[in-house]
């Protein structure tokens, strides 16, 4: 066995990255980058009818947008084809796999009565002598089960055992010679260094067949690790009725890569009570014994939870370029300048990643910085405008426009004494002023607001509430 850790994600290229297949493929990734290892990419893509250039590009693009860097090019099941029938050749020769002439009637026949008897199906082939077959007739080459009970030790689940009878003479080479699942699973991941083996427990009994097929080859078995698939909300397998399945399609949400890494980490895996790893503590803590036997539950409040932790930690810079990039590809975009929008989003970006749990809620809780005006204004917020709430803007707005310094603290104090002056409640300012300045809408406190629109923006946004014979 290969003293240096390699492990493989190896998925069917099925359209996109399911969700379930980029948990499987962290896990891989965080194994191996974390013990100074290798991780690589196998594209299982033997089902040429399924197998499209645009759904091998999905996968990839997936990955790359996770943030899961592989090593090497990845690998194409289906071109390795000669390289498994000279297994299976090596099969026969070792005398573990042998010609099955059985016709497909005869199959399904002989099919029904083992499963009569409780036990799988074995070919009368598998102990007669080829030259008794029909001239020119079609086989397949089976793998010839053995006799001994099959027991596979599993990182996550422990020692699992087979009963020898569970297991068929499984087809190797299909009567058009190509090569099935378990026997190129086999001798891909041998041939590739693969040392451990970490995927979904829907898999386990492909790992006991697979050990069969190792040991008949003379191979070292890799370490097997079978994680519980993720349900849905309700406790029931995840599929499409519970909502977004690819990793695209979290990407469109507006989740951050890295939250979405970290929220994955955390289903199916546990370190102690710590909930938010970056991707250093997660490489350095990942390990076997933290994971757990039963089904992950997927949550989205916990997944807006762990993404607003990212949001926090992420780069002022690169969530303003994000958010511009949503905004902009956006069926209506701002009609706000560029420039004087991410002037905005910059200035405002510190306090309000602290309010977001994704991109789609940062632009809600940025949208004061470029909505169009004038505001639609109604219900509460209209009603904060009464004749006396305008007349008052008015008021405030010659106080403001006459401040020699336009920050948050400067105007947070102008806006205390300007109640003060007024003799009223803060609530008598503030209401009809974040009904001015954002019409409603998410927003930071109004002093920071305020700082953020800049002096001629914020003052002309007051003077349209104000009556005309207040305004300043």
């Amino acid at each position: 066995m290969n003293d240096q850790v390699i492990t493989r994600f190896a998925p069917s290229p099925t359209g996109f990255l399911h969700i379930g297949g980029a948990r499987t493929a962290l896990f891989n990734w965080l194994f191996a980058r974390g013990r100074g290892g290798k991780f690589l990419l196998r594209i299982e893509d033997t089902d040429r009818a399924r197998s499209t250039q645009d759904a091998i590009d999905a996968i990839l693009d997936g990955l790359t947008w996770l943030g899961l860097d592989w090593d090497g090019d990845p690998v194409s099941q289906f071109s390795r084809a000669d390289r498994h029938r000279e297994a299976v050749d090596e099969l026969v020769k070792r005398g573990r796999a042998f010609r099955c002439y059985c016709s497909p009637d005869e199959v399904e026949a002989l099919r029904e009565t083992a499963f009569a008897e409780g036990r799988a199906l074995r070919s009368p082939w598998r102990d007669k002598d080829p030259a008794d077959a029909p001239a020119d007739a079609p086989y397949t080459i089976r793998f010839k089960a053995g006799e001994d009970d099959v027991v596979v030790h599993d990182e996550v689940l422990g020692d699992v055992r087979w009963a020898a009878k569970e297991f068929d003479d499984l087809i190797l080479l299909r009567s058009d010679g190509v090569p099935t699942y378990n026997l190129a699973v086999v001798v891909d991941d041998h041939d590739m260094g693969v040392t451990h083996i970490i995927r979904g427990d829907d898999h386990l009994t492909n790992a006991a067949r697979q050990s069969q097929i190792y040991a008949a080859l003379g191979w070292d078995i890799p370490v097997f690790a079978h994680i519980p698939l993720i349900h849905g909300p309700d406790g029931k397998k995840l599929s499409k009725r519970h909502g977004a399945l690819g990793v695209e399609a979290y990407r469109d949400m507006g989740y951050l890569p890295e939250g979405l890494r970290a929220y994955l980490l955390r289903l199916g895996w546990a370190h102690g009570d710590q909930e938010f790893f970056t991707d250093a503590e997660a490489k350095t803590a990942f390990g076997f014994s933290g994971l757990g036997k039963a089904p992950a539950r997927l949550d989205f409040d916990k997944l807006a939870h762990i993404n607003g932790l990212a949001m926090r930690e992420a780069d002022d810079t690169r969530l303003v370029d994000l958010l511009i990039s949503r905004l902009l590809s956006d069926a209506t975009p701002p009609r706000l300048d560029e420039a004087v929008l991410r002037d905005r989003l910059g200035a405002a970006m510190p306090a309000l990643k602290t309010r977001a749990s994704s991109l789609a809620d940062l632009a809600d809780q940025a949208y004061f910085l470029y909505a169009e005006r004038p505001f639609r204004i109604d219900g509460k917020t209209a009603k904060a405008l009464d004749d006396d709430a305008r007349f008052r803007l008015g008021r405030l707005a010659i106080v403001l426009g006459a401040l020699p310094e336009w920050n948050d603290a400067a105007l947070a104090a102008a806006l205390k004494d300007f109640a003060e002056t007024e003799q009223v409640g803060f609530g008598k300012v503030g209401q009809p002023l974040r009904a001015a300045l954002t019409g409603g809408a998410p927003a930071p406190d109004l002093s920071a607001v305020m700082a953020f629109l800049g002096k001629e923006e914020s003052l002309s946004r007051i003077k349209e509430h104000c009556l005309p014979s207040d305004t300043a």
